[in-house]
Order: C-alpha cells, then structure tokens, then sequence
C-alpha cells in the first residue's frame, strides 16, 4: 500500500454552465469518460442557484445515455468562490458564465485557470456552447457534438501532461 504522502495528487477539473443541468453535467460525463479516475476528478456547477440539488435536465441524460455517458446521479449545485481553491481547471460554458466566474475570483485566492471550454477548438474566438435548454432533443445533440470534441482535446493533453 502507497502512504498517503506518497500518492499523486489527483487533477481536478471544473465544468460550469448557467443551471448545471444541461452543459455542464455533460461536459462533466464527457471528459470523466475519457480520464482514468485515479489521476483526475472531473465535476460541474452551475454560475445560478435555481437547480441545486436536481438533476441534470432530462434531455441532457438521454444524449449522454445514447453516447454511453451516464450522468443520471449528477446533482447541481451552485459555484463558488472556495471552487478557485479546490480545482486546478475551470471551463466555462459561455461569456456570461466566465464573467459571473471571474467576478467571484477577484474575492478568491485561486491558482485555478479559467477559460471557455471551446477555447480548444476556437482560439480567440470566444466562442460559446449554446444554452440547448429552449430547445429541443437536437440542440442537446449538437452541444453533445461540441462538448464531446472539446472534452477530446482537453483529454489528450491532460493525459499527455501526466505520462
């Protein structure tokens, strides 16, 4: 058995979105499914407090179910600013998201980096993952489609920093 002084330090990386129930548990599923457990923990919040305690939205379950990512037993809960000390990442869904994150910040000790998650894909660009809540079952497709490449980039290169 490896003392705890000897274990690595796990990564923790946080995925945050307006509610936390539909972009951002996904982004959560997406990138836990392609990180070993052991060497990373990946969870979500929402910038808003109105789906604490929920799950995620009903919809988001079931395009993650029909990719094989099940995000069921998530539960929102709201961020905050003690998040900057517990997470070494932090990807935000949308503009909106990253101010009210950064607004906290200025209150925060935090050594968190914080960016747009599709920042990997569209550098510069700020670009946003659209709110597929008023929409319906393609738009949770679509932003399956986003985040799941996203999460791939994110993916390789937090495992290409831990061999």
């Amino acid at each position: 058995m490896i003392p705890k002084s000897q274990k690595m330090k796990k990564t923790k990386i946080l995925m945050v979105c307006l509610g936390n129930i539909c972009r951002s548990p996904l982004a959560e599923g997406i990138l836990a499914s392609k990180l070993d457990p052991a060497l990373f923990e990946v969870d979500s919040a929402g910038t808003g407090n109105w789906h604490v305690g929920n799950p995620p939205d009903k919809r988001s379950i079931a395009v993650g179910k029909a990719h094989d990512v099940h995000i069921d037993h998530l539960r929102g809960r709201q961020f905050t600013a003690s998040d900057f000390k517990a997470f070494d990442r932090i990807y935000v869904m949308d503009s909106s998201n990253l101010s009210n994150v950064l607004a906290l910040r200025e209150t925060a000790t935090s050594n968190a980096a914080v960016s747009m998650i599709l920042e990997v894909l569209f550098p510069g660009e700020n670009v946003d993952v659209p709110d597929p809540y008023y929409g319906g079952s393609i738009d949770f497709e679509r932003v399956y489609d986003m985040l799941d490449q996203a999460c791939t980039l994110i993916a390789d290169e937090l495992n290409t920093s831990t061999n």
